[in-house]
């Protein structure tokens, strides 16, 4: 890209007003929050995204070539398939015993050949490829460049001058309309001119076509694992030319001296179920093209930024500013380090928020790795749902952050997941109930996969299950835990028939499984009953306990689960003082003491079951277990430990964490996370931690600004959500809090704590109850 003199003067010209701003003001109001930049994207994670829940975009701004990376988010490789082991359930005795032994390595030898899945590596979600526009007599130079993401209106836009006229360039991705659509306009009528053409990685080899004014890439995807490709897909472009003249040939659509282009993408794929691919690509593009005949860009602009903004616009943030927020986003994210710039934080808090909208929506499937965007056939780790930590970690901000909504495709893969998940547990445990693993994909595969040494971990499908009832927690909404807790119920089953007596212990435990992806230094990682497991099958039976009360016990049931949870491994403190993450005190002997997972530490977060006020031994056991595996970490990594500092109510030490986040090691200039390679949790993860930070709701209670660093001396959060369906808006100046306001949507009472004062508050539906502090405690106002 080559700056002109005006576009240098006007670097010029912001570099002085960013010295002539004041040091740090009060509030953040004015412009809408956007990532923005000086120079089109060259590198993928430098580009900006837009996503419907369903479609996904990137949109690097070119201006003599333009490149929109497109997803469509059931295009993954493979078809139906099930990969449960029928020679898991005969080997299964003989791998516990190895392990009751102490023989983890043979243990993980037969565990590797009789215990996993086949394949034993699951499908990769897969992109369409590009839509390339290319603009006949437009040079790469050009002057007063900018591209942005305003990301309260959902657009992405790049503006420019080239010889003399003014060209604008906006991009949205439209959840009611269910299309993407590109307006290309320019300040001199029959000034656009431009070439459309596809390209894909696929090796399914996809055509591209020209059907009237449509240009139309058709094709299937790929096979990968020994698992025959089964969709098909069609991406339909429709153009819509005001003036000019629009024209194609062989693959090639054209449009010549138009005063106005809009582009009107369509994609879908035969996907009706993990078990249905007959589906009819084409019929759902042109029935969704149709819908939209006649309707003009500021209709479609019009209500894709009212349905957007009716979920972001719910939370509002203010950490304070300073000059550093007048720079260009990249600029920010290298200086972040060492610079003071506060609202850079409150930027990827809001960023996170605007991602999980993008990129989960009901009727979509779940956001994964990468939530909806990905550039490859073979993605990173396939760019699938890894249940161990990531799929979880991207959605923590949903129900706090206000955006409840979007965790419906989670709940409707659980849904999934327990019928796919029955047939594992049934084949390979002989069980009742089901179970996922550490992985799960599109066709809803549950099996163990992988590796032994990371694969045989039955608690992925529990761990959501925390989620489903989670949902119900926040809301409060009986009939949904009616609706749901079946699934719940079903999890909780193959935990009493799996769970195994330790002989050296004489607690409950499962066996086998690891504390995932962590090696013990005893020959492997497979072991029975790590600390991650205990804790996630007791907020399991005891989310199976709150509902029994809530919808009306199943008395047997309750013994049952009651007789198990009071028999199952407790935490145990290590000699260095650390929060053991296996029953056997071998922290100190893991091959990697710094390992990114932090999984014995679930049960200070996500859990509650560890508090500094709750449980203050095992708290400060976690604390020092946080302390030897140190801050710095893969990104979703980091994004844990700053919600673990949080639990730990210690703010500056999670600002430090946050800081590290933030750097340029773990945030591309896109604002998207650096594991590396881009995983999109720790976005979620960064958002859900600040939350954290400033309100945290468990056990019964609403704490406020439980770890507010002193980064951040004055600031608000307003909109948030906390258990027991409460709204809560948090306002704070000098460090201090100055007011709350807690907003019920159901009757209740509560408990809320402050800096050492607590307060029990009667709640009643859409009444507002404002609490202050007064010399120190805190008080209705």
């Amino acid at each position: 890209m080559t700056l002109t003199r005006r576009s240098t003067l006007a670097a010029l010209g912001a570099s002085t007003a960013l010295a002539n701003a004041p040091a740090r003001a009060a509030t953040s109001k004015g412009s809408p929050p956007r990532l923005w930049y000086r120079q089109p994207a060259r590198e993928w994670v430098e580009a900006l995204p837009v996503g419907s829940g369903k479609l996904g975009a990137m949109v690097f701004g070119g201006v003599a070539a333009e490149r929109l990376q497109l997803n469509e988010d059931t295009l993954w490789a493979g078809g139906p398939y099930d990969p449960a082991n029928p020679e898991a359930l005969a080997a299964l005795p003989e791998i516990r015993r190895l392990i009751d032994a102490g023989e983890y390595a043979k243990a993980t030898q037969l565990a590797e050949a009789k215990f996993m899945g086949s394949p034993k590596r699951q499908m990769s979600y897969q992109t369409i490829g590009d839509l390339k526009l290319e603009f006949p007599g437009l040079a790469e130079a050009a002057s007063d460049y900018v591209r942005d993401l305003d990301i309260d209106g959902a657009i992405a836009t790049t503006t420019f001058t080239a010889d003399g006229v003014r060209h604008v360039r906006e991009v949205i991705a439209s959840a009611p309309d269910g299309v993407i659509a590109v307006r290309l306009t320019a300040s001199r009528k029959g000034a656009i001119t431009v070439d459309l053409g596809f390209a894909s990685p696929l090796n399914s080899r996809p055509v591209a076509s020209v059907q009237g004014t449509a240009l139309v890439l058709t094709g299937g995807n790929d096979s990968q694992q020994g698992v025959p490709a089964q969709l098909k897909f069609e991406c339909r472009v429709e153009v819509r030319a005001k003036g000019g003249r629009v024209a194609g040939q062989g693959d090639k659509l054209s449009v010549t001296g138009a005063d106005e282009v809009l582009l009107l993408i369509a994609a879908a794929t035969s996907y009706r179920r993990y078990d249905d691919v007959s589906g009819d690509p084409t019929a759902l593009n042109k029935a969704a093209l149709a819908r939209l005949a006649g309707k003009p860009w500021a209709r479609l602009l019009a209500d894709h930024q009212a349905d957007h903004r009716a979920l972001f616009r719910r939370v509002g943030v203010d950490f304070g500013r300073t000059r550093a927020d007048l720079l260009p986003t990249d600029e920010r994210i290298k200086r972040s380090p060492t610079t003071d710039d506060p609202s850079l934080a409150a930027l990827y808090f809001q960023y996170g928020r605007y991602l999980l909208i993008a990129c989960s929506r009901p009727g979509s499937q779940p956001a994964n790795l990468q939530g909806v965007w990905n550039d490859k056939t073979d993605a990173p780790w396939g760019s699938k749902y890894t249940i161990n930590i990531n799929t979880e970690m991207n959605y923590w901000p949903a129900e706090p952050t206000n955006l409840p909504e979007l965790v419906e495709p989670l709940i409707a893969l659980v849904r999934d997941i327990a019928q796919t998940g029955t047939t594992t547990a049934k084949v390979m445990y002989g069980a009742r109930g089901w179970v996922a693993h550490h992985n799960t994909d599109l066709w809803r595969a549950t099996a163990p996969i992988d590796g032994a040494m990371y694969g045989v971990w039955p608690t992925g499908g529990a761990w959501l299950c925390k989620h489903v009832y989670d949902h119900y927690d926040y809301n409060r909404d009986r009939a949904y835990l009616a609706r749901v807790y079946p699934l719940i119920k079903g999890s909780a089953r193959f935990f009493l028939d799996t769970l195994v007596v330790d002989p050296k212990f004489g607690v409950l435990v499962t066996n086998p499984s690891l504390s995932p992806e962590n090696d013990h230094g005893h020959g492997s990682s497979l072991v029975a009953g790590p600390t991650m497991d205990q804790a996630i099958v007791r907020d399991l039976f005891e989310n199976c306990l709150k509902a029994e009360t809530i919808l009306g016990p199943d008395q047997a049931f309750v013994a049952e689960l009651k007789a198990a949870r009071d028999k199952l491994a407790p935490y145990r403190i290590g000699k260095d003082g650390q929060l053991q993450e296996w029953q056997e005190d071998w922290d100190a002997d893991a091959i990697d003491i710094h390992h990114r997972h932090v999984s014995h530490l679930y049960g200070l977060f996500p859990s509650d079951q560890i508090g500094i006020d709750t449980t203050p031994k095992l708290a400060a056991a976690a604390r020092t277990s946080l302390l030897t595996r140190g801050d710095l970490a893969t990104g979703w990594a980091i994004a844990w430990r700053l919600n673990l500092w949080a639990r730990l109510g210690d703010g500056d030490h999670a600002h430090n964490v946050l800081k590290l986040l933030l750097g340029p090691e773990r945030t591309y200039p896109n604002m998207f996370d650096a594991h590396p390679p881009f995983q999109i949790d720790g976005n979620f993860g960064g958002t859900s931690g600040m939350t954290e930070m400033v309100l945290q709701s468990r056990n019964d209670r609403i704490y406020l600004l439980p770890a507010l660093p002193s980064a951040w001396p004055t600031g608000r959060m307003t909109g948030l959500r906390a258990r027991g369906a409460v709204g809560v808006d948090v306002h704070w100046a000098g460090g201090k809090l100055t007011e709350a306001v807690l907003t019920a949507s159901v009757d209740g009472r509560v408990t809320v704590v402050h800096a050492g004062s607590s307060l029990d508050v009667d709640l009643h539906r859409g009444r507002p109850v404002r609490l202050a502090v007064v010399q120190g405690a805190l008080v209705r106002a």
